[in-house]
């Protein structure tokens, strides 16, 4: 032991023998002691934070505990000593910053039985702050005249992802990214010229899967198992026919069952469908048993929508949720998504669900872009390992 680490070890010792008998003005001028020695010491500058707040020496408490953050910015105890002593002195916006630190290094890290205590003290108290933080801005934006059920749709997202009540969820396509286009979950059917005439098909389309399902050999499970390939999905739903689809068309080939639905294919001609030699277009009928949960996935490109169009919804079926928002099918109505952006779907009825699935060019896309996509896709699978 150095001579300087014997002299602050004597200190601090006289340091802690004084608060152990509430002499807080003997252990001050221990700590001073021991800080003056060596001026690194991370405990001694905490003990005489600590001394100083029993002697209710606002401005001595927080030097010695900004100098102890100097040393240490993400010292555990050291920030939940500051955010406590700066709300005993009624300065609660500083203190729920250091109250959100502290978490933060806290993380998920098993802490001792006080440490974990504070950090419950801390995160109610970040809590209580956010929410009163939220109304303050609610009633703010009331008192301008906003009106969440008027207002346009991307403010009153930006409103819900402000207040923290919304996640922000991006493109992560699992094979193919085009970069720079725009971040959204759902497009309304209103923004394409083709849609009306798939809707106004809906009865002729329906009847087409009924004559499909009377056979009952055309549904196979979406997810099949591929022994050649490694198995990196959620397993729950391989080869389980509660989430089955009848191709009418895959990977750009009208099967069997496509060509018993004319009404459906010509309802699908003027939709803008990628038509990519051996990837696509695919065009299926999808079905969801009875209380079955489709997991969060994400898609393989970013490049396309999907559609469904909903042919027979049970009530209180569910929904599917792409990123942070939740829409629920009706029949008849079409539904497209970025399938790109991470989903899920359930049914949570006593009946099956069922709608027709097809996926589109995205519509930011330029002709030329669409072009080399294809190009691109064609020789990525004929260069496949």
């Amino acid at each position: 032991m150095t001579e300087l680490q014997s002299e602050v070890e004597k200190h601090g010792r006289r340091a802690i023998a004084a608060m152990r008998s509430g002499d807080a003005a003997g252990a001050r001028e221990a700590f001073s002691a021991a800080v003056a020695a060596d001026a690194r010491n991370l405990d001694a500058w905490i003990g005489l934070a600590f001394a100083c707040a029993k002697l209710r020496d606002d401005a001595a408490t927080l030097a010695a505990i900004d100098r102890a953050l100097q040393i240490d910015p993400r010292h555990l105890r050291a920030l939940i000593f500051k955010a406590d002593h700066l709300v005993s002195t009624a300065k609660h916006g500083p203190a729920v910053a250091f109250y959100r630190a502290a978490l933060r290094v806290a993380g998920d890290t098993p802490q001792p039985a006080d440490v974990a205590s504070a950090l419950e003290r801390a995160r109610a108290v970040v809590e209580r702050n956010a929410a009163a933080v939220q109304q303050r801005l609610l009633d703010g934006l009331k008192t301008a005249g906003h009106d969440p059920v008027t207002a346009s749709p991307r403010f009153a997202a930006s409103v819900e992802i402000s207040l923290g009540r919304r996640q922000v969820y991006h493109q992560g396509p699992t094979r193919y990214y085009f970069p720079g286009l725009p971040q959204r979950q759902f497009y309304a059917r209103e923004e394409f010229g083709w849609t009306q005439q798939v809707e106004a098909a809906t009865d002729a389309i329906r009847r087409e899967l009924r004559a499909l399902l009377a056979e009952k050999t055309h549904f196979a499970p979406y997810l099949q198992g591929n022994t050649s390939a490694p198995a990196m999905n959620e397993r729950s739903l391989v080869d389980n026919p509660d989430w089955s689809a009848c191709y009418l068309v895959q990977n750009g080939r009208l099967t069997a069952a496509g060509a018993r639905c004319p009404q459906t294919m010509d309802a699908l001609q003027a939709a803008p469908i990628p038509r990519i030699p051996d990837r696509s277009p695919n065009v299926l009928f999808s079905r969801l048993a009875p209380h079955t949960r489709i997991p969060a996935h994400n898609g393989f490109l970013n490049t396309r929508l999907i559609c469904h169009l909903p042919l027979v919804v049970p009530q209180d079926c569910g929904k599917l949720r792409c990123g942070s928002e939740e829409k629920a099918w009706e029949e008849g109505r079409l539904m497209i998504f970025d399938d790109s952006i991470e989903h899920e779907a359930w049914n949570d009825s006593e009946a099956e669900r069922f709608v027709l699935l097809f996926e589109i060019w995205r519509p930011e896309l330029e002709e030329q872009e669409r072009a080399e996509v294809s190009a691109l896709l064609t020789l990525s699978g004929q260069y496949a390992e």
